[in-house]
């Protein structure tokens, strides 16, 4: 009998095996960088990624139903980690959406020009030299990315705040280096890194202050712990308040709400297009992963102390994100006031507490598939070797070529939340649930939002169909099996849960009830 046992101490190792075989596998591709030789690195660290978060996936299937602790100590329930619907569902979705940025980080790994091969560093003469030097570097995005994602996986089923921090840690630090791997745009990229994390670090601190004081308030960092404060503490509210504030803050922040949200543009313009698709789907799916049950289990009891100053963000957010959403002439940064606003409709379900969670959560995997399949496009889209991203290259695209019109079209149209898209389905299904919940003004904003956001995707399409190509038009990458597959899947799944959204909406139902609430 081990000491653990000893003590009384048990654990779920079913329930923690998604994060533990996802941070194996990113440890096995350190050791793959180590020992393996470089002609054969990028295969195994394909493979290795996608088979464990294949497995992670599959993982969270077999732990679909738990409701409880992933450690207990003589029979009293440890909260670090949570196993529960919410969490589960969104760690699914993580695996799932991660498997289809690791294949677009493959295509753009392969592909001449793409965004982690610098030419410069191309020296040989003959083509096969150089098709060889393209072959050799930058496989350490594999593991890195698995890292970032197990921090992900840890964020939404952290059931206390220290737990938390260090999900929160654990995620950044990966995305902070990953960002700055576009060797060659090697100055725009390592700045855009540099601001992620200098505003990351701050994030970071003001989460830790704000963790203070909510331990101060409360006595515990056990989010049960402090929602029970918030009803028979006898400490002063004073530190409640600020507690809120300043957890708040970071974790605004990551999900890249108006006011913190400056980074945002400039990041995910600088960063590799395939790095900036993972941020855009999954590393949002992890803050409101983490916003959901920080306001549900952690401060439901002091609603009344945050509902205006978040409904005010909301509402900022909503506007902002729209607004300069149309006057933008760079396809990525369209996507990322794209991404603003889209924050801001998320963070009405994070308002409207328990009765949006489900529908929150159908967003977010609806928005990653799409997203994700935007930013694989934009990144087949090129002229020479590198990526056309003013919107002006793109006309008369549909005459050039039609297919990859279509399915940009579709995406757009999904952004847009027209009618028969994941889009329409999404905010039409949070907006009632946020009706229910008496959040009309906020309905309303994200309403007048969303009219404003459809000007700008409207006029890609009419770009793409109704003008001429000039007569150097870009070019468009035919896609390798998996950039083909990171768009079929985005595709795909944009349509289906457009016009049979049923079945996903009934799981999200299923499981949308945080343990201790």
């Amino acid at each position: 009998m081990n000491e653990a046992q000893q003590a009384g101490l048990q654990i779920d190792w079913a329930g923690l095996a998604p994060m533990i075989i996802v941070f194996v596998a990113a440890f096995g591709g350190l050791l793959v960088e180590a020992t393996v030789p470089k002609g054969r690195r990028l295969v195994v660290q394909v493979s290795l990624a996608v088979i464990a978060l294949a497995a992670a996936f599959a993982a969270v299937i077999l732990n679909q139903g738990k409701n409880g602790t992933a450690f207990e100590i003589e029979g009293a329930a440890i909260g670090s980690v949570v196993l529960d619907g919410p969490g589960l569902f969104l760690q699914g979705t993580l695996a799932v959406l991660s498997i289809i940025a690791v294949l677009l980080l493959a295509e753009r790994r392969t592909t001449r020009g793409g965004d982690f091969v610098a030419e410069a560093a191309v020296v040989a003469d003959s083509a096969a030299d150089k098709a060889q030097r393209r072959e050799d570097g930058a496989t350490e995005i594999f593991p890195l990315t698995l890292f970032a994602v197990g921090g992900m996986m840890m964020f939404v089923v952290a059931g206390d705040l220290l737990t938390m921090f260090v999900a929160l840690e654990m995620l950044s630090l990966p995305l902070y280096l990953l960002c700055g791997l576009a060797k060659r745009r090697r100055l725009i990229s390592q700045e855009a890194a540099l601001k992620y994390f200098l505003l990351g670090a701050f994030a970071s601190a003001f989460y830790v202050y704000g963790m203070a004081m909510l331990f101060g308030f409360a006595g515990t960092v056990d989010l049960a712990g402090i929602n029970q404060a918030g009803v028979d503490s006898g400490q002063p509210r004073m530190f409640l308040y600020i507690g809120v504030a300043m957890l708040a803050v970071a974790m605004l922040f990551k999900a890249a709400a108006v006011p913190f949200h400056m980074w945002t543009p400039d990041v995910y313009t600088g960063a590799p297009t395939p790095v900036t698709a993972l941020m855009a789907a999954c590393v949002k799916v992890a803050a409101f992963g983490g916003l959901l049950r920080v306001f549900n289990v952690g401060l439901a009891s002091s609603a009344w102390d945050w509902h205006l100053i978040l409904t005010v963000i909301a509402v900022a957010t909503m506007l902002g994100g729209a607004i300069f959403a149309v006057t933008q002439r760079n396809i990525k940064r369209l996507l990322a006031y794209s991404s603003i606003a889209n924050a801001g409709y998320l963070l009405i379900g994070v308002i409207a507490l328990g009765e949006a969670v489900g529908q929150t959560m159908f967003y977010l995997a609806a928005y990653g598939f799409t997203v994700i399949a935007a930013f694989a496009v934009v990144s087949l889209v090129r002229d020479g070797d590198e990526e056309a991203t003013h919107l002006a290259r793109w006309a008369g695209l549909g005459k050039q070529s039609p297919g990859t019109a279509v399915v940009v079209t579709i995406l757009m149209l999904a952004l847009a939340g027209l009618p028969f898209t994941s889009g329409f389905t999404a905010k039409f299904s949070l907006f009632t649930a946020a009706l229910q919940a008496d959040e009309l003004g906020l309905v309303i904003v994200g309403v007048v939002s969303s009219a404003i956001l459809a000007f700008p995707y409207l006029k890609v399409v009419v770009l793409l169909w109704l003008n001429e190509p000039a007569p150097d038009a870009p070019t468009v990458n035919l896609p390798s099996p998996m950039a083909g597959t990171v768009v079929a899947a985005g595709v795909v799944a944009t349509i289906l849960l457009g016009v049979m959204p049923g079945f996903l909406l009934d799981i999200v139902d299923q499981a949308s009830t945080f343990l201790n609430t």
